[in-house]
């Protein structure tokens, strides 16, 4: 059995930013406030205090029979005089800006830059400054402690930066950013000074695909790139012949006829390029056996692998000279553009990221459709999906022309003509791939 305890753990929490900001504004969210200001101006140093506090304190409930209910009013009026002198230390006149990058790879650290900016209205430095990031969703963990700025100097800025890493794929969006100035005995901190929330994707892994072997279509579609100012079709350079009667003058080239002694013209003939579509589809296979708690693990882990191996198959073909023309992804048809140093890849990573889990297997029937109106352009397609569907779709799509490759992630039952099975292990291992 294989257990969430990071997603167990956030249960009650709000994953997405609008379901945290209602929290907020609901009665629970509203009844619990002072104790969520009461952890927010305590330091990390007193919130251990506070905790010891209580410790002793329960000791010393019997006042009779022991002394050690002194110590407890000896610590608790060490947290108290800390907390009053913490309205003293607001951050006014100070900016917290934060920059992060668009998108990161799951798994992957991402570094969050913050900017602590002092607009000197006080007219006075700035000392023992803690930059503190958010409450983060399941998926998230800091790397490292809290930066600590001794000292920001009277209209001036300092940088810190804070590290994290996210698991799931999928849009994040996190709660501001903010810095706090420690009051006298470190025990507690003023006001903060909060920064705007912080969006970015986390996106799949780009499993290592060094080869992918396109099947060849009936078709290959004219035009090409173009890669000169003139009108029309495409054209490259097929070679030289003798001049014929008829042929543009601006077609003869000198050197060569030079050296023949007699007329010769450049020939070229129409660029053709193959354009490929890519089918993804990740809903877990219906005909394999399910066991109640250790499926769900299973079926996450495979989808995680077919979207990685996507990626990889995006990622070939963009550096490749193929294009590709066509993406869908559960049923959803994106069209792009990419290859032959055209689109760019972080489009396909994007649609990639923000698949549903918990999406129903999507009919060959959809697919086909989502895939008619470009079938006629498309030279072949790979479909990448956890289980072979008996070749339903690969014979729709060989009917009209163009070839079909079905990678199969996993144990996806007898294999049929034009099918490749993908082993799980090697694409979560970054082993490199030979399709």
């Amino acid at each position: 059995m294989t257990v969430n305890f990071a997603r167990w753990n956030h249960i009650l929490i709000p994953t997405t930013k609008a379901g945290r900001d209602r929290f907020r504004r609901s009665a629970v969210g509203r009844a619990i406030r002072p104790f969520a200001w009461l952890y927010g101006a305590l330091s990390e140093e007193g919130r251990v205090l506070a905790v010891a506090t209580m410790a002793v304190g329960g000791f010393g409930l019997d006042v009779s029979a022991t002394a050690v209910y002194l110590l407890w009013a000896a610590l608790a009026g060490l947290l108290l005089a800390s907390l009053a002198w913490s309205f003293a230390y607001r951050l006014e006149g100070v900016r917290v800006e934060v920059e992060s990058p668009r998108r990161v790879t799951v798994g992957e650290a991402v570094t969050f830059s913050i900017t602590v900016r002092d607009d000197g209205s006080t007219g006075r430095d700035r000392h023992a400054v803690r930059v503190h990031g958010p409450f983060l969703p399941w998926d998230g963990a800091w790397i490292g402690r809290a930066p600590r700025l001794a000292r920001i100097p009277r209209a001036g800025a300092i940088r810190a930066e804070l590290t994290a890493r996210f698991s799931a794929r999928g849009e994040h969006h996190l709660d501001p950013f903010f810095a706090t100035a420690l009051a006298p005995l470190g025990l507690a901190q003023g006001a903060p000074a909060s920064s705007s929330g912080v969006r970015f994707l986390v996106v799949p892994r780009i499993a290592r695909v060094v080869r992918l072997s396109l099947p060849e279509g009936s078709r290959d579609q004219p035009g090409g790139v173009a890669r000169a100012s003139r009108t029309g079709e495409s054209l490259e350079l097929r070679g030289v012949r003798p001049y014929r009667a008829g042929d543009p003058v601006r077609l003869l080239h000198a050197r060569s006829s030079a050296r023949a002694g007699t007329p010769v013209v450049r020939e070229y003939q129409e660029e053709h390029e193959r354009r490929v579509g890519v089918v993804v589809d990740v809903a877990p296979p219906v005909s394999l056996p399910r066991v109640p708690f250790r499926s769900g693990a299973a079926d996450a882990r495979r989808r995680e692998a077919i979207l990685e191996l996507a990626a990889g198959v995006v990622a070939f073909l963009a550096r490749g000279e193929a294009l590709l023309d066509r993406l869908v992804v559960q049923g959803r048809v994106h069209d792009l553009t990419l290859g032959r140093h055209l689109g760019f890849l972080e489009q396909a990573l994007d649609v990639l990221a923000c698949v549903d889990a918990g999406a129903p297997p999507v009919p060959a029937a959809r697919l086909l459709a989502c895939l008619t109106p470009s079938l006629t352009r498309l030279s072949c397609v790979i479909v990448v999906a956890p289980a072979w569907d008996g070749g339903a779709l690969a014979t729709s799509i060989r009917a009209a022309g163009a070839a079909c490759t079905t990678l199969v992630v996993g144990e996806g039952g007898a294999p049929g003509p034009g099918v490749r099975e993908v082993s799980m292990k090697a694409i979560t291992r970054g082993d490199a791939l030979v399709l």
